[in-house]
Order: structure tokens, then C-alpha cells, then sequence
């Protein structure tokens, strides 16, 4: 499935939550999801539009105070589209990073360049992993609720995901000393 089309349950999903604008939509894929999914404003209107079109989001007017605003809410429809697609199996993970694409044809550059991809991957694994503790810590005490309980999931995933990465610059740092060293 394309990612246009995965976006659209993006967006069906956090509508199910609350409604929401445009705006409101991009800052909680750049807070909560930014972690395993991200979207620009060149792809959120565009599938919000076509998601009106489809009869699975009406818009709302929600201007105040002489500023044009407009909200999104989930239809019925949207709902049942929105459960039947999270009852089918996923297609496919996917694993994209930068840097190891860098590291891949890092013999371009040599050693120095693959250890300061590494160095700087490392610290953006450290500064994603406490934030996501931070999260983790806020959720741990909201469980009671079925919704905090997905999300607390998502986010261990993630905690043990940056863990492993972690572990990773680690072993790869001692690779490269033990080749400089032959």
C-alpha cells in the first residue's frame, strides 16, 4: 500500500480521536507520531480533501475571532473504513535511515565520515529516547484508559528500538577502532 494511501488512516485515526484542523493534525504528527510516522502540509491537505470527497471527513467552519478556521471530523463511514483497515494484516515495514544509506556508500568518504554519521546519529538516538522515557512515564500513569494503554506500546517499541540503535553505534564505534588498528 502506498504511503498516500496509508496516510489517508493516518489522519482517519488521530480524527477518531477529536476533530481537528490542519494545523492541529501536523503538530500531533510532529509530537506523538513523529517517532514511526511523519507527513508534511503538501500531503495532510490533499488527503484531508480527497478523505471530504470520500465522505469519510466533513469539514466544519471553527473560525473565531475573524480568523478563518476549519476543522475535520470524522464521518461514520470513516470510522468503519478506519477499523476494517487496522484488521488487516500489515503489508509491510518499513526501514528507511539516512544514515545507514550514508554508511552504505560511505567509501566515498572513509572512516571519518562513517564515524561522524555515527557520532551523530547517536546523539539524536539519545535525545529521541528521552523524550520517549518522558512519555512513557507520563502514560504509565493514565492506563486505566484503553487508548493510553496503544499508545504506552507504541512507545515501549520505541524506547527498545532507540535501545538497540544505541547498542548498535556502540558495536560499530569498536568495529571501525579494531580496523584502525590493522
Amino acid at each position: 500500500m502506498a504511503n498516500t494511501k496509508k496516510m489517508n488512516y493516518v489522519l482517519l485515526g488521530l480524527l477518531s480521536h477529536e476533530p481537528m484542523t490542519g494545523y492541529e493534525i501536523k503538530k500531533r504528527l510532529d509530537t506523538t507520531l513523529r517517532f514511526f510516522w511523519g507527513a508534511s502540509y503538501g500531503s495532510i491537505y490533499p488527503t484531508l480533501n480527497q478523505l471530504e470527497k470520500d465522505g469519510k471527513v466533513i469539514k466544519e467552519d471553527a473560525s473565531s475571532n475573524g480568523r478563518e478556521k476549519i476543522s475535520y471530523s470524522i464521518t461514520e463511514y470513516g470510522k468503519e473504513a478506519l477499523k476494517e483497515w487496522l484488521k488487516k494484516p500489515v503489508e509491510k515495514d518499513e526501514l528507511r535511515y539516512e544514515t545507514l544509506l550514508k554508511l552504505f556508500f560511505g567509501n566515498e568518504t572513509g572512516m571519518e565520515g562513517a564515524k561522524e554519521h555515527i557520532k551523530r546519529f547517536e546523539e539524536k538516538c539519545r535525545e529521541e529516547l528521552l523524550i520517549l522515557n518522558m512519555f512513557v512515564e507520563n502514560l504509565g500513569q493514565h492506563l486505566q484508559d484503553d487508548t493510553h494503554k496503544h499508545y504506552y506500546l507504541t512507545v515501549k517499541f520505541g524506547i527498545k528500538t532507540y535501545e538497540s540503535y544505541l547498542e548498535w553505534c556502540h558495536e560499530a564505534k569498536e568495529q571501525i577502532k579494531e580496523w584502525e588498528k590493522e
